[in-house]
């Protein structure tokens, strides 16, 4: 008969290693767990640098708008442009984009009815909007007024 004392040590021979799989599995978890933090985060900061472009964009498109506004209604020029007109916005937050300015007129019933468009987008200096989208970075924003 076995004594009490050979059963117990023949017992942990068998569970001997059982602590490190446990401790290479928690390893592995935390490190998945860790990864998709790191890419939620990155999406994350990606999103909201897009957010700040966008808003940008939508102010340098809303300069041109005013611009072509203050052109239409100056009175040594009162008229539409001939060709549409780009420009790059002298403030410095708004310097990456590039704003294209059309207008077109049309005459109803005695009255003269001037339409402008401005695009803003992040072309590189020389680029005109609209631009080719061609990456995730690309920021375009288009608006519309009647006068």
């Amino acid at each position: 008969m076995m004594s009490r004392r050979s059963q117990m040590g023949m017992a942990g021979k068998c569970q001997r290693g059982f602590s490190i799989v446990s401790a290479i599995f928690l390893l592995v978890v935390l490190t998945a767990l860790g990864a998709a933090m790191l890419t939620f985060s990155t999406a994350q900061h990606t999103s909201s640098a897009q957010d700040m472009q966008g808003t940008r964009a939508y102010q340098a498109a809303r300069a041109g708008i005013e611009w072509g506004a203050f052109k239409l209604l100056n009175p040594l020029v009162a008229s539409c442009f001939a060709s549409p007109v780009s420009f790059v916005p002298p403030a410095p937050t708004l310097s990456p984009f590039t704003v294209t300015v059309t207008c077109a007129s049309f005459t109803s019933s005695g009255v003269t009815v001037y339409r402008v468009q401005s695009t803003a987008c992040n072309q590189p200096a020389g680029g005109s909007c609209p631009g080719t989208p061609g990456g995730v970075f690309y920021i375009e924003r288009r608006m519309e007024v009647t006068l």
